[in-house]
């Protein structure tokens, strides 16, 4: 089996695989079906009111999803995933019943959007964790970016899919197909060979647990920076749901298939980053800055694209940027962090990454119905390359790195950290932890 599916050698991994791919499907098939049902239907082309949906569903990872990683670093990951998974059907079995009856208004999405937040809330950071308990630890970088394939494969196929289904059956049908969709991954669960798991170290029940984790962050810059940069991007420039809806309808006068595809369109670019990102051994600091600044750059070239077309082939290497951020800077803090608090740590960063959902969506949103579509794609573009420089720059002095660029040569960039000395404690540590995520040269 070639590196890049390393993982998929595993019994128990494969089966987490196909399911969760079938229930990615499903969750991507929802999402736009959500967005659509409150543009079209339940308001007047309301981008404000798409932006309130998203942030409702995202706004409880604020609230919860520090008390969610301590949960995943005490209780049985895979007995937790089967409830979240289980809470997760019903609600979408819920939305579609509400939809098929007729009966559904505004405030009910919102209800439903708050309460989808919350199970997820709780779902991601154990999601995130239990990937390392089944692989061997050697392999976890190469299962983080195989799950990222997975949730992009299921990106490139749920949009469309959801496109044709609305146009053919309606929204309702489509949140009904979703809520089947979780047995998949619960049937996985359920199947494991436990004998086969790696588990993790779990946490005895003790005061000041949530503070333990949130200290580890602060005493390691590195994973502030990765946080800081992709807490920016998430903000300002990731709300492809709502620009994407908003360009489909406003910009190029599509309907629902048109708006599906885009997010199929997206997927390529996507899944062609996970794929590339499976097959990277060593995650990189670096590689998270670039990809942002990357971001930056194609995104505000997608924001100009005169036409359907044009718009939905630009799609995808901003697909591929995005996704190698994402991927970059999971990898890099799973592999870095310390396995007793790695579930507080990831959740700290899902708070970051997804919590600044609720914040940006809204403000997108008004900056679509106020001063256009296009616009609301450019405000992500420049927070993108802003904060990409900033981290670049803060990065060279605050660690003195020695970058050198060779045109001629290869490695063509060269990035060192000094040689260590006695350095006292935890810069030592850190310096360590940064050396093994950034290396030394690169093409």
């Amino acid at each position: 089996m070639s590196n890049t599916f390393a993982s998929l050698k595993h019994f128990n991994y494969r089966l987490w695989f196909v399911g969760a791919l079938v229930a990615n499907i499903g969750t991507w098939m929802q999402r736009v079906a959500q967005d659509w049902l409150v543009l079209t239907v339940l308001s007047d082309d309301s981008g404000v009111a798409v932006g309130i949906t998203t942030a409702l569903q995202f706004a409880p990872t604020l609230l919860l999803s520090a008390w969610a990683g301590l949960l995943a670093d005490r209780v049985d990951r895979r007995k937790l995933l089967i409830g979240t998974q289980a809470a997760q059907a019903v609600l979408a079995l819920g939305l579609g019943a509400l939809v098929l009856s007729g009966h559904a208004e505004l405030w009910h999405v919102y209800v439903f959007a708050a309460a989808l937040g919350c199970v997820s809330a709780i779902d991601g950071p154990v999601r995130q964790t239990f990937v390392a308990e089944m692989v061997p630890a050697a392999g976890l970088s190469n299962a983080v970016g195989l799950n990222s394939a997975s949730f992009n494969a299921a990106r490139l196929v749920g949009p469309g899919l959801a496109g044709l289904l609305i146009a053919w059956v309606g929204t309702g049908w489509v949140f009904m197909i979703n809520g089947v969709t979780f047995v998949a991954t619960i049937f996985a669960l359920t199947q494991m060979r436990l004998t086969e798991l790696y588990p993790l170290p779990t946490v005895a029940r003790a005061k000041g647990q949530i503070r333990e984790g949130i200290a580890y962050v602060r005493q390691r810059s590195d994973i502030l920076v990765i946080m800081v940069v992709v807490g920016v991007v998430s903000t300002f420039g990731l709300n492809f749901q709502l620009t994407s809806a908003m360009m489909a309808r406003t910009e190029f006068d599509r309907g629902a298939s048109e708006y599906g595809i885009l997010g199929s369109v997206l997927a390529i670019g996507s899944l062609a980053g996970a794929l590339m990102a499976a097959r990277r051994e060593r995650p990189r600091v670096r590689l998270v800055i670039g990809s942002a600044f990357a971001f930056g750059v194609l995104s505000g070239a997608m924001a100009l694209m005169p036409t359907y077309p044009s718009y939905a082939v630009s799609c995808i290497p901003v697909g591929f940027a995005s996704l190698t951020m994402m991927t970059a800077a999971n990898t890099t803090i799973q592999m870095t962090t310390d396995p007793a608090v790695r579930g507080r740590v990831m959740s700290l960063y899902m708070i970051v990454f997804l919590g600044a959902t609720p914040v940006g969506s809204p403000i997108v949103g008004w900056v679509a119905e106020e001063f256009g579509a296009r616009w609301a794609i450019g405000i992500g573009s420049i927070s993108a390359l802003l904060v990409a420089t900033g981290a670049a720059i803060w990065a060279k002095r605050h660690w003195h790195l020695d970058v050198r660029y060779r045109v001629r040569s290869r490695p063509h960039l060269d990035i060192r950290y000094p040689v260590l000395t006695a350095a006292p404690q935890p810069e030592t540590a850190e310096l360590r932890a940064r050396q093994a995520t950034t290396a030394t040269t690169a093409d």
